[in-house]
């Protein structure tokens, strides 16, 4: 883990193909290895699945250098409600009427697969805090990432409902759909406020409280996460909300950096150990129940469903076409889909479990292989054409108060 991001430099493919192909070596060649299968260890799978999602989550929103507001989010907000309402639509209708998949089962594995990944991402999405070079494709995808994971909930919920056959279409607006994201939300913002309180006007204005640990942004994750789970809110948007409130409130602060990097570290350790049980996984027989037509499907839903979606969404956006066209592809797969299908397969029985993760491990695997593989090349390419137009980085450097040594509070190295 420690030297494999200047190996992928070097190869220039994502880390995310090494990793499972050692897992498929490992679970291959060493006798008497545990069989790694998630739908044999199904709690596990979600647990381990959400911790890792949580802390991307964390890592997304500190990392991002643009300042909110819904005007300068604009694109991501399209996203995260167009480009997925249509993806989620679209996916569940092929499932139910190509795939003959059942409704329940056919909203999960949309609502599944609509959220694009934080964790596999990396390489399509910002560097670190302060970097300066964030162009409008990499911000776009970090945002979407960070902000839609939360945002596949209602509709995981709404199969489970069907399912057991207790749906209220009033109660699911209500409470899963209004309330919980609600709820997420406002405590992912009070918890991040009074969290940036402790780290950034407490040390300055008392010069008390000072700390220089980059563990907080690790602290910081589970305890918004508790938090708002204990409201019945959703944890994975808190979480973002928390991180981008965080950043927000003192966003040009080194401590950022400190802050993210320990977070990244974490998100490297537990991505190398999913996916090397992933590729465990693919020898263990997850795909056995992989027919042509579920593998068809699932290439039309990464190379039709979300580039088409997502190039409808950005219609009147001025962006330039190769840049429309990189948001549109790089809708990456992962973490987050193993999690909810995960989570719901725990909530009740009656999904048809084996199909839905032969389809899932198919989509994952394949954005593996097709992002890794051109991820770092054509991100490269645009960083070089659109670099001058860097229309983020020259907001960030016009914003006021922020640059004003005086009125900072001091850096933590």
């Amino acid at each position: 883990m420690a030297w494999m991001p200047a190996i992928t430099e070097k190869l220039q493919i994502s880390y995310s193909v090494i990793y499972v192909i050692l897992g498929i070596i490992i679970f291959s060649v060493m006798p008497g290895i545990p069989a790694s299968s998630p739908i044999l260890n199904n709690t596990i799978s979600v647990h381990l699945t959400e911790i890792v999602v949580i802390i991307s989550l964390m890592g997304t929103g500190l990392k991002i250098d643009e300042r909110f507001n819904f005007r300068a989010w604009k694109i991501p907000f399209r996203l995260v409600t167009i480009t997925m309402l249509l993806s989620i639509a679209g996916l569940a209708l092929v499932a139910r009427y190509y795939l003959n998949f059942d409704w329940p089962s056919a909203i999960l594995l949309a609502a599944a697969l609509a959220p694009t990944d934080p964790v596999l991402a990396s390489d399509v999405q910002v560097g670190p805090p302060l970097e300066k070079e964030q162009n409008t494709v990499r911000f776009a995808l970090t945002a979407e990432a960070g902000l839609n994971d939360g945002m596949a909930f209602p509709f995981t919920w709404l199969a489970i409902l069907l399912l057991n056959g207790d749906v209220d279409a009033g109660s699911w607006i209500s409470w899963f759909l209004v309330y919980k994201i609600v709820a997420g939300a406002a405590m992912g913002f009070l918890i991040g406020r009074f969290i940036a309180f402790l780290l950034f006007d407490v040390p300055n204005k008392l010069n008390f409280l000072i700390t220089r640990d980059g563990f907080v942004a690790l602290s910081t994750t589970l305890l918004v996460y508790g938090l708002t789970e204990l409201v019945q809110g959703y944890g994975f948007i808190a979480v973002f909300v928390a991180a981008v409130t965080i950043r927000n409130y003192q966003i040009n602060h080194k401590y950022h950096l400190k802050l993210h990097s320990f977070i990244e570290e974490m998100e490297r350790t537990l991505l190398a150990i999913v996916l090397i049980l992933f590729g465990g996984a693919l020898v263990n027989g997850i795909m056995d129940h992989l027919t042509w037509k579920l593998a068809l499907a699932g290439l039309f839903f990464l190379f039709v469903i979300r580039p088409a979606t997502a190039f409808i969404t950005l219609a009147g956006t001025g962006l330039h076409l190769k840049e429309k066209a990189a948001i549109s592809f790089f809708g990456i797969r992962g973490m987050g889909s193993f999690f909810y299908l995960a989570f719901a397969i725990s909530q009740t029985e009656g999904f048809q479990v084996y199909d839905l993760w032969a389809l899932v491990s198919f989509i994952v695997l394949m954005s593996v292989i097709i992002h890794g593989f051109t991820a770092s090349s054509i991100m490269t390419k645009l960083n070089e054409q659109f670099n001058s137009d860097s229309d983020i980085t020259a907001k960030q450097k016009a914003l006021p108060g922020d640059t004003n040594p005086a009125a900072a509070p001091p850096a933590i190295e």
